[in-house]
């Protein structure tokens, strides 16, 4: 069965892929009557006498190899169909169009292909029969070959692109022909590749090009589809580039790359096609700890999509020896849109593995500070009470708030205060919340709450405690608490977007804040605590029979809950208890 592609038809999807690869980048140009992109100011180029350079190959390896036409890189490239070697008076035609009438001369930069170095090379010498002044340099870096046999050859892969990069440079800089064949020489015996795949690819039109195990994958495969030298059960980053790596430098292979300690290199680390940035940055990651566990001097490494195999779910990893001459090409600038350059330290010439940054430490994660207005003991032994009362109640009722839970959200909102209530415990035992100083106290409970309890609750309640803080910096007096309230429940308004009604916690929350608003001046702060609770009990109710506008419950059908919100009741649950400890 042909595998789900976005495409118009099989047979245009090379041309239409062209076709929108100029319609990005207007530097470029399709060559009419033929599937080769040019540099638009390519005239310019030629009479400069500067060496123009081309390369190609079949497509499905987006974005080569048209993405690294531009100054600094190629001045074209030929696209074949989808893993098909472009033919050979397509490549004649590129070939014209930037070498004849060009003093410098044209470079062909080919994969070591059969039918790559067929095509090219028959192209090459109908080139070269015209007067055209041309040369090739042949890439094949692949180390998965085991085998002394006479074979095809090492396949050229990813150091292609490290290959059209050193002699775009050195073309940019006005070196000759023959200057950028010999150093573009060196640097292919100098590089190895070694690829891995978790999962096959599939052309246009067709199904997979093999199979893979949910627990297998392929090492040293191609970048066509075609299968590896080892089949392996799937395993860790870190495991599976120690197996690559190992494998690229083993001398018992015959195309081995050599790694010793004191080596300084240059590191691609390239996504086949269907791995994510995620997996790709972790292997770059382990891929470094590798090389420098050997005392291997990593000074470049370049991490992206740079060639593919369609939509194929692996990553290729490139290692080029380089030196002073080699960096300062890898490092010329290009204008190719495809190419990307690592950002290194201010001041830095070669990379090097930063240490990580220290964290400048603010008020809310200071202990034993002094910052924040001080209550005396008895009033502290008070806040105390309060909150382990508040902590053993969600606790207890961890089960009755996760069953609520369950109509309208992921059945967790009892086990995420749970969660908190124990960590907030933990830390009040351990005497490591300073419960004379409320500022301090609040912050800490914030920084608990954010790290512990997770979710959205998690989230609000940090919010809340860290918004309620400023107010008890100076003042600890009852106005001071509801100030605090006050500030608190804005922040979680502001951020959170839920407002009284919604169905909600907030509906808890202004019920309270109403109700104390009303009645602080009039009676004692305890009686109108006690108020409090009874309008926030009788809120947090009232949220069965109301339509859910904000919060996860907002996505589930109306008729499905008919149960109080359980982050309303949460609230009033706590407020509760920090009323009776007072009593």
């Amino acid at each position: 069965m042909a595998t789900k592609k976005f495409i118009n038809s099989v047979d245009r999807c090379v041309d239409e892929c062209l076709a929108g690869v100029v319609a990005v980048n207007p530097g470029l140009q399709i060559l009419e009557g033929h599937r080769v992109i040019i540099r638009a100011d390519i005239d310019q180029v030629k009479a400069a006498g500067k060496v123009t350079i081309l390369c190609g190959g079949g497509s499905g390896h987006e974005p080569a190899h048209a993405g690294y036409i531009g100054p600094g890189m190629l001045s074209g490239a030929i696209a074949g169909a989808v893993f098909t070697s472009p033919p050979p008076n397509s490549i004649l035609a590129a070939i014209r169009a930037v070498g004849k009438g060009n003093s410098g001369g044209t470079l062909l930069v080919v994969t070591n292909y059969t039918g790559d170095r067929l095509n090219f090379g028959i192209a090459a010498e109908r080139a070269k029969a015209e007067g055209i002044k041309l040369e090739m340099v042949i890439v094949g870096e692949d180390t998965a070959l085991t085998s002394d046999d006479k074979t095809a050859g090492r396949r050229g892969l990813i150091g292609t692109l490290l290959t059209m990069k050193i002699t775009g440079a050195l073309a940019d800089e006005g070196k000759s022909l023959e200057e950028i064949v010999e150093v573009a020489n060196q640097a292919v015996s100098r590089m190895g590749t070694i690829g891995i795949s978790a999962s096959p690819c599939s052309v246009p039109g067709s199904g997979p090009s093999f199979q893979l195990g949910q627990d297998e994958m392929e090492l040293g495969l191609g970048i066509h589809g075609e299968a590896g030298v080892r089949r392996m059960k799937i395993s860790s980053a870190k495991e599976t580039l120690k197996t690559m790596f190992d494998h690229l430098s083993s001398e018992a292979s015959s195309t081995h790359l050599p790694i010793k300690s004191g080596d300084h290199v240059a590191l691609m680390v390239n996504n086949l096609g269907g791995t994510s940035v995620l997996e790709l940055n972790i292997m770059a990651k382990e891929a470094i700890d590798y090389l420098e566990s050997k005392h291997v001097k990593v000074d470049r490494v370049y991490c992206g999509t740079f060639m593919t195999s369609l939509e194929m779910a692996g990553a290729t990893m490139t290692l080029l020896h380089i030196d002073d001459q080699l960096k300062r090409c890898l490092d010329a600038s290009t204008s190719a849109p495809a190419w990307s350059k690592p950002l290194l330290q201010p001041g830095t010439t070669d990379r090097v593995t930063p240490k990580q940054m220290a964290a400048v430490c603010g008020t809310s994660s200071d202990k034993g500070t002094d910052v924040g207005s001080k209550v005396d003991a008895g009033f502290g032994q008070k806040i105390y009470k309060c909150i382990k009362s508040v902590c053993d109640v969600l606790i207890q009722s961890e089960n009755k708030l996760n069953k609520l839970d369950t109509e309208g959200g992921d059945g967790d909102c009892g086990t995420t205060h749970r969660r908190g209530a124990e960590a907030i415990l933990k830390s009040l035992k351990s005497a490591g919340l300073n419960v004379t100083c409320p500022y301090q106290l609040v912050l800490s409970l914030a920084h608990i709450v954010e790290q512990e309890m997770g979710g959205s609750s998690g989230a609000l309640y940090s919010l809340f405690l860290s918004a309620a803080a400023l107010p008890l910096m100076q003042d600890t007096s009852s106005m001071a608490w509801f100030a605090a309230l006050e500030k608190g429940i804005s922040a979680m308004a502001r951020y959170g977007g839920a407002d009284p009604g919604d169905r909600t916690m907030m509906d808890s929350f202004h019920a309270a804040q109403m109700t104390l608003k009303e009645n602080m001046s009039k009676v004692e702060p305890l009686m109108a605590l006690e108020l409090a609770v009874k309008a926030t009990e009788e809120a947090a109710e009232s949220t069965a029979t109301m339509p859910a506008r904000a919060g996860r419950a907002s996505y589930v059908s109306a008729d499905r809950l008919s149960q109080p919100d359980p982050g309303a009741v949460a609230v009033a649950m706590w407020l509760k208890a920090i009323y009776q400890a007072l009593v």
